[in-house]
């Protein structure tokens, strides 16, 4: 068998890339580092990101359980007393969105930020990290009360620290990363609420929001969801919202419905997922160099030809899945082909984070392996978790 496809190498590369955020990213002053090169030397020490805390503490708490590592599930513990004591906003009923020297740097409330504490409580309440059932209900009925609009079925993007204007922006990518933690909260408590918020999210995605984009899905839209094809268009590598189809949140979002599949299955669910996949791979597999390329335009064109760690790691989960819901073989062999390029490129050929991002050709482009609300591993920690339960 493919050396990718045994527990012993999955286990030791997840081992390989917490270790190196258990010996290199702990801040004595609280929280986490979030800016690291490849040889843990930490630089602007004094930026914190929510989604860097969360998602540290989160990749913790899945460490900690799965390999009976109690030190690891106090890290998460550690990272989340942090996030609640300083991203946590009392007055506004918030969580700022990123720090300075542990002081508010910016204190806008975003749906994709409150998504990854939704996840966070989720995981690690299922880790035995401590009791966060009343935290997860919490966090879910301030998205409820603050950002979810019945009308359309999907939450709203961005308000303002004191939840006074709601940004006139509408996205899909805090609506997908919103049922991955619906998904969590229901394997961690059994309330069907948060199933039926993950297949409503789901469906209106990738079903309603696709009518008119031959089944793509598209990333941003105006405040009454109609398709914005011209938001950010001057932009296409901007953090959270590059203009373009992005064939990573296709692969992503088949990995969700995937698992909501787990729990409700639905024939449309595998159909889609696959679907997806498929339309995915046909528009950023690169031929030439191997991995896919970030982002195309409704043209079919290239708009940004980098390769982002997330995508590729989002894409061996989602393989892994397909190959174990389908039982094509097809799945596997694109998913040994995707890890030789991982392997070679991103980990180069070692257990540890993976660089964060390549040019077309595969060559480093980015000097750090953690960066403060755009890398710190959580993507293919999790991806490989994953990859483990159908290994196993």
């Amino acid at each position: 068998m493919n050396a990718f496809r045994t527990t012993d190498f999955i286990d030791q590369h997840i081992s390989g890339i917490v270790d190196f955020y258990q010996n290199h990213a702990i801040d004595p002053d609280g929280g986490f580092f979030q800016t690291l090169d490849p040889e843990g030397k930490v630089s602007h020490p004094e930026q914190k990101h929510l989604v860097s805390s969360a998602r540290l503490s989160l990749v913790f708490a899945l460490s900690g359980k799965y390999f009976s590592k109690p030190e690891h599930q106090t890290l998460a513990k550690r990272g989340i007393d942090f996030i609640e004591e300083k991203h946590w906003n009392e007055q506004g009923q918030g969580y700022n969105w990123s720090l300075i020297n542990n002081q508010v740097d910016d204190a806008t409330n975003h749906c994709y930020g409150l998504a990854f504490m939704l996840l966070l409580y989720s995981q690690a309440h299922l880790s035995d990290v401590a009791d966060y059932s009343d935290k997860i209900h919490q966090v879910f009925d301030l998205m409820e009360e603050r950002l979810w609009e019945t009308e359309y079925g999907l939450y709203a993007d961005q308000v303002s620290a004191d939840w006074a204007v709601t940004d006139s922006y509408r996205g899909q990518n805090a609506n997908m990363h919103a049922c991955e933690a619906m998904i969590s909260a229901f394997e961690a408590t059994q309330d069907e609420k948060f199933l039926k918020r993950a297949i409503t999210i789901a469906e209106n995605i990738c079903i309603r929001q696709t009518k008119g984009t031959d089944g793509y899905i598209w990333e941003h839209y105006d405040q009454d969801w109609n398709v914005d094809w011209d938001y950010n268009k001057d932009d296409p590598k901007n953090l959270y919202r590059p203009w373009g189809y992005q064939p990573g949140h296709f692969i992503e979002w088949s990995k969700l419905l995937l698992l909501i599949h787990k729990h409700s299955p639905q024939d449309w669910l595998i159909k889609q997922a696959e679907y997806l996949y498929e339309h995915a791979m046909k528009q950023s597999w690169d031929d030439d160099f191997g991995g896919l390329l970030y982002g195309f335009g409704p043209n079919g064109d290239i708009c940004d030809d980098e390769k982002y760690f997330w995508v590729q790691a989002e894409t061996l989960a989602a393989q892994a899945l397909l190959a174990e819901a389908t039982s094509k073989d097809s799945y596997w062999q694109d998913y040994d082909r995707l890890w030789s390029y991982c392997w070679e490129k991103f980990s180069r050929e070692k257990h540890q984070p993976w660089l964060r991002l390549l040019n077309r050709e595969g060559e480093c482009i980015d000097p750090n392996v953690a960066s403060p609300g755009a890398k710190i591993d959580y993507h293919t920690t999790c991806a490989c978790f994953e990859i483990l339960k159908v290994l196993k």
